[in-house]
């Protein structure tokens, strides 16, 4: 690897798979970007910006496009997947031929499967047949907006290989972004999709009129029953305190930036789950993975009052009142 340049698969061209491919290509990997319309791998490779989601913010020239996925692929150490949870598993059964020996899979994404109810790792190791040691996860507070205008950031790296960890940690970074590494993939990737359910609460909150004291109930009331799913899943509780568990949850939660919260600030304000998806624009984890994340906790009997409330509500079981008055009105029980 000393004598070829490292090389980086980016698997698509939307909003954090494009900040992803920027920060690698800053960090000095060779990176190609597939993407799915040639219009935008045209405008990536003759402009060096992304017309689709970042008009104003021009890429390095070591960063290319193209639409076929048997070039994207060729030669690449990493391939780096960031597309929607829901439609992993179908997309990546037809790139997998085209994935390199050697290849090792980062995964950007923070849902998790309906029906399944399966992590992305997991559905990876399931398409592609790889032992888990090739395949990792890439998790942290990361609000593509400010890693496209290159404002400081960190996230965590979790893979059961640590020195596949580590090699991809060098791979992507940079003076603004700073992976840390980790093993538990699990606990990674249960944080991530968790929050987005805890952010759409939040915004819900917000979109009420709630203020910061309701946000920062939710939040740690957020964390406590993610932190609860994830140790009864076998995850490090210490995961969640970290950046792919509180870190994330905080500028999720936090931001306007964020697509889960402002789904929920609409949702809040009585739009329609039909309308908030129509006002978003962009892929809400969050309101996909509710009903499977709900699923997980009772299978392996998890208390997680938030995500029981979210998905009733998404569901049209409760009204938005009722479900405020849920959110807010638990029963008074000891903290710990």
């Amino acid at each position: 690897m000393s004598h070829r340049s490292v090389r980086a698969a980016v698997f698509s061209a939307g909003s954090w798979g494009t900040a992803v491919a920027k920060i690698l290509a800053d960090a000095g990997t060779d990176v190609i970007v597939h993407a799915r319309r040639s219009e935008i791998a045209d405008a990536i490779n003759t402009t060096h910006r992304n017309p689709g989601y970042f008009p104003d913010v021009e890429l390095p020239a070591t960063l290319t496009a193209t639409t076929d996925p048997a070039t994207a692929l060729d030669g690449a150490h990493y391939l780096v997947l960031s597309i929607p949870a829901q439609s992993l598993r179908a997309n990546l059964a037809a790139w997998a031929p085209h994935i390199g020996p050697d290849t090792l899979i980062v995964s950007l994404m923070k849902g998790i499967e309906q029906g399944s109810g399966e992590r992305a790792s997991q559905v990876i190791a399931e398409v592609t047949g790889l032992p888990e040691g090739r395949i990792a996860v890439l998790s942290g507070p990361n609000l593509a907006r400010e890693i496209m205008a290159g404002q400081p950031a960190a996230a965590t790296i979790a893979c059961p290989d640590e020195d596949a960890a580590r090699r991809f940690q060098q791979a992507c970074h940079t003076p603004y972004f700073r992976p840390y590494t980790s093993t538990d993939v699990t606990g990674c990737e249960l944080g991530g999709a968790v929050k987005n359910v805890i952010a759409l609460a939040v915004g819900i909150a917000s979109g009420m009129g709630m203020g910061d004291n309701a946000t920062a109930m939710l939040i740690t009331r957020g964390l406590a029953e993610a932190t609860r799913l994830a140790a009864a899943m076998g995850a490090d509780p210490a995961t969640l305190a970290g950046l792919s568990g509180v870190g994330d949850l905080v500028a999720t939660c936090s931001s306007p930036l964020s697509r889960n919260r402002t789904f929920g600030t609409h949702l809040g304000r009585g739009l329609s789950v039909e309308h908030a998806t129509a006002a978003t624009r962009q892929t809400t984890e969050g309101v996909k993975s509710a009903q499977a994340i709900l699923a997980l906790a009772r299978a392996h009997d998890v208390e997680m009052p938030i995500t029981e409330v979210i998905s009733a509500l998404l569901n049209e079981k409760l009204s938005l009142d009722e479900a405020a008055a849920a959110l807010m009105q638990r029963p008074p029980k000891p903290e710990r």
